[in-house]
């Protein structure tokens, strides 16, 4: 059982019978009364949001999460199939339960699988993935002069970015999953 000042970003929690995942905390203590902690969580099986405040007496269940590593394999309809890295079973997630994540995917991407009660419900991609640029527009000279020095590129698995203007097709960029924005050069 958690108290309320064990509830930070990241935690996993159960509530209801459903596992969440603190996305934002604040602590919040009114005059006289007594402090609570408002959160923001989101279920790790539906990707839904949900706003919560625990008050100060609150116990909150800690979810049973555990990590394996996994290989993505391809995507099909509306599911991501993945296979699991050290038993070889293959499983698959919803693009609601992966949410923005899946627009980064590539093919034998390794990956953080989420597993409450053994079932996987959720994936963590790398923070930083590497991609092979396959659609650059040449930079042509005076670009800088409106301040734009960046250029729109596309990557192997169809993602627009911005890139700077050196960058052209074959090369090899390295991308940020959570902000979605060129890092640098691989």
């Amino acid at each position: 059982m958690l108290a309320i000042n064990d509830l930070k970003s990241g935690t996993y929690i159960v509530v209801d019978g459903e596992p969440f995942a603190i996305t934002k905390h604040s602590f919040v203590k009114m005059g006289r009364g007594q402090g609570v902690m408002r959160t923001t969580l989101r279920n790790l099986k539906t990707g839904q949001t949900l706003e919560k405040t625990f008050k100060g007496a609150d116990k909150v269940d800690q979810a049973d999460i555990s990590r394996s590593k996994a290989n993505y394999l391809y995507h099909e309809g509306n599911e991501y199939h993945f296979m699991d890295q050290q038993s070889y079973d293959q499983f698959f997630v919803t693009a609601e339960q992966l949410g923005d994540s899946a627009q980064y995917l590539i093919e034998n991407l390794d990956v953080d699988v989420l597993l409450f009660n053994g079932q996987p419900i959720g994936v963590e991609i790398p923070k930083k993935i590497t991609y092979e640029v396959t659609q650059a527009p040449p930079g042509i000279r005076g670009d800088t002069a409106q301040g734009s020095v960046t250029k729109k590129v596309t990557l192997q698995n169809g993602l627009e970015i911005n890139a700077p203007l050196f960058i052209d097709e074959g090369d090899q960029i390295v991308v940020n999953t959570d902000s979605g924005e060129y890092v640098g050069k691989a």
